[in-house]
């Protein structure tokens, strides 16, 4: 079944009329795009990005007004992530004061969880190459996403902007190439088979990134 027929058959088991008398234009109206988003997520989670893309099935008249092609569902599947993503890490950062290292490790904590809980957003909201990576919508929640680490690094070192600090976006770019790869490897069963398989992944990552902020001891 497309992602159209799974759509439109949400939005008929809520109660709407099913007969000719239901005009196909108010489709448009109401929870079509919703219901589209929604059965779309389901089969990016259960059969991965290729095949969502290959069984979206926008091409019909009503779909069409929401998302004219494939890259358009997925672009907003994509914000969608990015959305979550975003409140996943102020969720998880919100009692932790800004300008602390623990405030660095609770967005890390936050973007995992993320990863773990929408694994099929996570694969999804960096694979440019299937999205419209200038959509305004996209580029906002993208933006709002990058802009929790840039804040955090930027608070922990008393900048203003840290990403026109070369040495400061270097740390962005490190804390966030600790989670995601983490998120990675989280996903992959890979930190299960490791020397810190006893220790929670909370915690665990607390010490990956403590382990890469604190200063190192010096050489013997």
């Amino acid at each position: 079944m497309t992602v159209t027929r799974q759509a439109e058959k949400a939005t008929q088991s809520r109660g709407q009329p099913r007969g000719r008398a239901r005009s196909r234009r108010s489709y448009h109206h109401g929870d079509l795009r919703a219901a589209l988003l929604d059965a779309a997520e389901r089969e990016l989670a259960a059969n991965g990005i290729e095949a969502c893309a290959r069984r979206a099935g926008v091409s019909h008249a009503a779909p069409a007004h929401h998302f004219p092609e494939v890259r358009g569902l997925l672009t907003e599947l994509a914000t969608i992530g990015f959305e979550r993503l975003s409140s996943s890490m102020a969720l998880h950062a919100r009692d932790v004061p800004p300008g602390s290292l623990e405030h660095i490790v609770a967005i890390g904590n936050g973007y995992v969880v993320f990863a773990f809980d929408n694994p099929h957003l996570f694969r999804l909201i960096f694979r440019t190459a299937l999205l419209d990576a200038d959509e305004p919508r996209f580029k906002a929640a993208g933006a709002a996403a990058f802009s929790k680490p840039v804040r955090a690094i930027g608070a922990l070192y008393a900048s203003d902007d840290p990403m026109a600090e070369p040495n400061l976006a270097a740390r962005v770019i490190a804390i966030w190439s600790i989670v995601h790869g983490f998120s990675e490897l989280m996903l992959a069963g890979q930190l299960a088979r490791g020397p810190g398989r006893s220790m929670p992944i909370h915690e665990l990552l607390a010490t990956v990134i403590r382990d890469g902020f604190l200063p190192k001891r010096k050489p013997r």
